[in-house]
């Protein structure tokens, strides 16, 4: 099976959701589905269908955690000797050279992916084009609104 990359924040959010699931949303629903169980007739018990959907909802992501786990590689950036280059893990403060802005994006694994909190996938095409550049290179990246050019301004492994 293929490794996926992930931080170590990113696998530590995972086992803790992990940790949820088992130790408090799965006995709740435990608890839920023998609750609706004492009311009587199941085939017209809405109680019990909806708990019992709860229960596949939860039991599938504890799955798909449990599978995610076992097939990440953690990779832990601050251990690493900074030398300017991008690499899965960094953070990037970059400068749109149309428009002046500046943005600073972290390159982490798809499940921790969030462009709000400016954590961006290492399989975007912003990560894409960055990865392996360096500080004071300029980078083209190919967007759905055309071509940007970029240069990166700092490149840290925190």
């Amino acid at each position: 099976m293929k490794q996926i990359p992930m931080t170590l924040r990113g696998a530590e959010k995972l086992r803790e959701e992990l940790d949820f699931l088992k130790t408090v949303r799965r006995p709740k629903i435990i608890s839920d589905i023998a609750d609706a169980r004492e009311h009587g007739d199941l085939k017209e018990n809405a109680e019990y269908h909806a708990a019992r959907e709860q229960q596949g909802f939860c039991e599938g992501r504890i799955q798909e955690i449990e599978a995610k786990l076992s097939n990440c590689q953690v990779i832990d950036i601050t251990k690493m000797p900074n030398n300017g280059r991008v690499i899965f893990g960094a953070t990037v403060k970059v400068q749109n050279l149309d428009t002046d802005d500046e943005q600073t994006y972290r390159i982490v694994g798809d499940d921790e992916a969030d462009f709000k909190q400016n954590l961006i996938s290492v399989n975007s095409p912003i990560a894409r084009g960055l990865i392996g550049k360096e500080k004071d290179d300029v980078v083209v990246i190919r967007t759905p609104g055309g071509d940007v050019e970029f240069e990166i301004l700092d490149v840290d492994y925190l």
